[in-house]
C-alpha cells in the first residue's frame, strides 16, 4: 500500500492478530473495512477486491478459512525415457488449526503492505481467487 495511514492500519491489524488471534477476528474485519477506502483511493482493483472479499468472508464465517497460496513443488529429475509431466505438481496448504488461520491471514496482510513485488502480486491473485471460490 502506498498510503502511510493505510500501512499503519495494516500493521495495527497484524499486531491485533498476533496478540488476540482468531478471538480478535471481528476487529480484524472492521479494520479491513476501514482499509478499503485507502485501496479505492489508490485505484488498486485487486487490493480493493481482496480487502472486501476478506472482510465479507470473515463476517460470514466468523473466522478465516483461506489457506496459504500453494507453492510450486520442485519437479523431480526425469529418468531417461520418462515423459515430462504436463503440469507441475502443486503443494496445497490446508487450514486445520487456528494457528493456520492466523498464519494465512497475517501473510495476506503482509502482501497488502508490499504488493508491488511480482511474487506478492501472484499470491494476492491466489487469495482473490480462493476467496471468490469459497
Amino acid at each position: 500500500m502506498e498510503s502511510t495511514d493505510g500501512n499503519k492500519l495494516i500493521e495495527k491489524l497484524q499486531k491485533e492478530l498476533a496478540k488476540g488471534g482468531i478471538k480478535k477476528i471481528d476487529a480484524i474485519a472492521q479494520g479491513l473495512k476501514e482499509l478499503r477506502p485507502f485501496a479505492l483511493e489508490e485505484k488498486d482493483p485487486t487490493l480493493t477486491k481482496v480487502t472486501r472479499l476478506t472482510y465479507e468472508h470473515i463476517d460470514a464465517n466468523k473466522t478465516f478459512n483461506i489457506p496459504l497460496p500453494p507453492e510450486e513443488a520442485i519437479a523431480p529429475e526425469l529418468e531417461e525415457g520418462e515423459e515430462d509431466p504436463e503440469e507441475i505438481a502443486m503443494i496445497v496448504s490446508e487450514i486445520e488449526t487456528d494457528g493456520d488461520r492466523i498464519e494465512s491471514l497475517d501473510y495476506l496482510l503482509s502482501l497488502m503492505l508490499d504488493r508491488e513485488n511480482a511474487d506478492n502480486k501472484q499470491d494476492m491473485f491466489a487469495y482473490r481467487d480462493a476467496l471468490k471460490e469459497f
